[in-house]
């Protein structure tokens, strides 16, 4: 009996259903993060907040799963051989956030950290700020699969949200150290600011890489 061989057209569209599948992990991490976050500010750490940070670990681990098995077929099936590399790049930017995402709120499930009430409109705002500097990642990378040329209509929002995540963080710093707390406390809220910012600055990054990226294969 003849072996049975695939395309490398379907393999080609396998691979692409398997990058669509980590872009939505990726997003529905960001917004597992931020409805956790959010949920802990408003109600503290609960069922609820320890049901989301399971959601969080669940889609970080899918993402593991999903840049093995992407990466893998890159190289073994010779699939994108011209973008193969820059893929593998951005696969390890979407990791790095899934992975930041999770510690943030590793450090937020094992430190507690009591939030004031004046702080909170401010916090909930930086955490929905950097989670839709998360979500322009993922629309940009969709657009670097379909439509390189397009990318860059997209990159200038991750700036944007990662720009508006960075002022209000400070903004929260600033407030944090003009206000009557003791020093340990302002140190650990201010670490925790720092926490939500970095996953911004994390998501800019990846913007960065995909706007060469996208230049590569535009040319």
């Amino acid at each position: 009996m003849a072996e049975l061989k695939i395309s490398p057209f379907r393999k080609t569209r396998v691979l692409q259903a398997q990058i669509d599948e980590l872009l939505d992990v990726v997003s529905q991490a960001a917004l597992a993060y931020k409805h956790a976050i959010g949920h802990y500010i408003r109600h503290g750490w609960d069922a609820t907040a320890e049901e989301k940070f399971e959601q969080l670990n669940a889609f970080e681990e899918l993402g593991d799963t999903l840049r093995g098995t992407i990466g893998q077929s890159l190289f073994t099936e010779m699939l994108l051989p011209d973008t193969s590399g820059d893929v593998l790049g951005l696969l390890g930017s979407l990791d790095r956030l899934l992975d930041d995402m999770q510690h943030s709120l590793v450090v937020v499930r094992i430190e507690q950290p009591e939030i004031p009430p004046e702080f909170h409109a401010g916090w909930l705002e930086c955490v929905a700020l950097a989670a839709d500097t998360v979500e322009q990642v993922v629309v940009a990378a969709r657009c670097y699969f379909r439509d390189p040329r397009a990318t860059r209509d997209h990159i200038h929002k991750i700036h944007f949200y990662e720009d508006e995540t960075q002022r209000t963080a400070l903004r929260i710093i600033e407030q944090l150290f003009q206000s009557d707390l003791p020093l340990d406390r302002k140190l650990q809220l201010r670490g925790h600011v720092w926490l939500v910012d970095r996953v911004a600055d994390l998501a800019d990054d990846a913007g960065d890489a995909l706007a060469i990226y996208a230049v590569k294969r535009s040319v």
